[in-house]
């Protein structure tokens, strides 16, 4: 092995904003981007736009690349009862040669991972966050999806330099400023991202 490749949903269509969602997920995984590093691995995350790109681009990176360790992050949409890549291709058989251990999602969407870290909000936003409207479970992927984006939203609607959350102007920059050692103690399938990635590199 000697690189690390992620395939990642999101960025949209725009070389600008997906430019800026590989910096953002660059950020929060940078310890194992300078573990890779050190290692003399390339290291990069590909901003595929939407879910079917990013899959995608992965299936043909495992097929054309032994030498690199390529990985598919995708949201996972809602709750997660099996394991990623089942999940993934549910209703459907998981393709031929692909290492389930490589599929990897956020729980229920990345914006899960956001709200994981309420200081890392709060910093961002400044001036009128609202940080006791964010979840307080602690596990938070059983927290569905339309309350975590409503609950952003109204955390976030009256701060006076940001505004209301926006995926596309606050989303990379905010997973930049999160912790993932923070994201992973309240969001496992960040905590399993990690320790494959770990585990690999080191």
């Amino acid at each position: 092995m000697s690189g690390v490749a992620i395939y990642v949903e999101g960025g949209g269509d725009a070389a600008s904003t997906k430019a800026a969602v590989r910096g953002g997920f660059a950020s929060f995984l940078r310890r194992a981007k300078d573990a890779a590093r050190k290692r003399g691995w390339h290291w990069k995350v590909v901003a595929c736009g939407g879910r079917d790109e990013a899959t995608r681009a992965f299936l043909h990176a495992t097929e054309d690349d032994a030498t690199t360790l390529a990985l598919l992050l995708l949201d996972a949409e809602g709750p997660v009862t099996a394991s990623p890549a089942i999940h993934v291709w549910a209703g459907g058989a998981v393709p031929s040669g692909v290492d389930g251990e490589r599929v990897h999602l956020m729980v229920q969407l990345m914006e899960t991972w956001l709200v994981a870290d309420p200081d890392a909000l709060a910093r961002y936003y400044g001036q009128g966050f609202l940080r006791n409207a964010l979840p307080k479970a602690l596990d938070l992927e059983g927290v569905p999806k339309p309350r975590i984006l409503l609950t952003l939203g109204h955390a976030t609607r009256n701060t006076r330099t940001k505004g209301t959350y926006h995926k596309i102007r606050h989303g990379a920059e905010l997973l930049a400023a999160i912790d993932s050692d923070v994201v992973r103690t309240r969001c496992r399938h960040c905590s399993r991202l990690l320790d494959y990635l770990d585990s690999v590199i080191k």
